[in-house]
């Protein structure tokens, strides 16, 4: 069952095309990775499904909603921005940021169910954040500033879990780790994940499903049928990212486009 489904989807800013015919579901209980080239329609496309913005053209739902119902839900979706800003001099703990996510489940001036505080301690504790709690956020890591904001999104029991560029200023091993995370949040939270990407070593190794954007729908499959042709023209053929550790022959050199594994390699 589809959790998201996009319909015929048309964006434009002024005369540009910036999204045009798009088709998208996303079963319940899956990943989906959506890569693409830098200014090719991935970021809008979030904000399209978080409700940021209206489509010209065509249908989004989630959990058969539009995503400004689903976003005044409040309980439905939750996001994790891209290098989001930390307040570093403002006298805010850990553990009070992610109790903001449950804002919109409750609303600003309704006090707060005991069982919906306990879930997020809960959360905290599963992300490795229950001793730094009551630390004000000034002194957290960037490592554990990611998984604060991880914890308010998931605060209010969102049922789909979206994040923009998760990985983006991350060594390996960080990467690693967080691929763990994410498992392990996804099968204890029943989550369906949604999350936008350049780095495909990060898509291969978290995703079910990849969705290739630039402007329209150039891919939907899984990750081990990447076309190598797309590799190529999306991301100069980087196969180090896809763990391959090593770089393509240019696309004339490409024996069996219909696959990553099938490219001829130079050593």
């Amino acid at each position: 069952m589809a959790l998201v489904d996009i319909a015929n989807l048309d964006f434009t800013y002024g005369r540009s095309a910036v999204l045009s015919g798009i088709d998208l579901a996303v079963e319940e209980g899956t990943t989906l990775g959506v890569i693409g080239n830098n200014g090719g329609g991935k970021t809008t496309l979030l904000q399209l499904i978080l409700g940021l913005r209206e489509p010209q053209r065509g249908t989004i739902t989630i959990a058969g909603m539009s995503p400004r119902l689903a976003a005044r839900r409040g309980d439905v979706f939750g996001y994790v921005p891209q290098n989001p800003a930390v307040p570093e001099n403002f006298p805010i703990s850990v553990r009070q940021v992610a109790r903001l996510g449950l804002v919109g489940k409750t609303g600003m001036f309704r006090s707060t169910a005991p069982a919906d505080l306990r879930h997020v301690d809960a959360v905290l504790e599963r992300l490795g954040l229950a001793g730094a709690s009551d630390a004000p956020v000034g002194s957290l890591s960037g490592g554990q500033v990611q998984r604060m904001y991880i914890a308010r999104a998931l605060a209010c029991k969102p049922r789909l879990l979206v994040l923009d560029e998760p990985t983006t200023g991350i060594d390996r091993r960080g990467q690693q780790e967080f691929v763990s995370l994410l498992a392990d949040l996804k099968r204890a939270m029943g989550l369906t994940v949604i999350f936008v990407s350049h780095d495909l070593r990060a898509v291969t190794s978290m995703c079910d499903r990849i969705a290739c954007v630039n402007v329209t729908l150039h891919y939907h499959d899984t990750p081990q049928h990447l076309p190598a042709d797309l590799v190529y023209r999306m991301f100069a053929c980087d196969l180090e990212a896809i763990g391959v550790g090593t770089v393509c022959n240019r696309p004339e050199h490409v024996h069996a486009p219909g696959a990553v594994e099938a490219l001829h390699i130079q050593s």
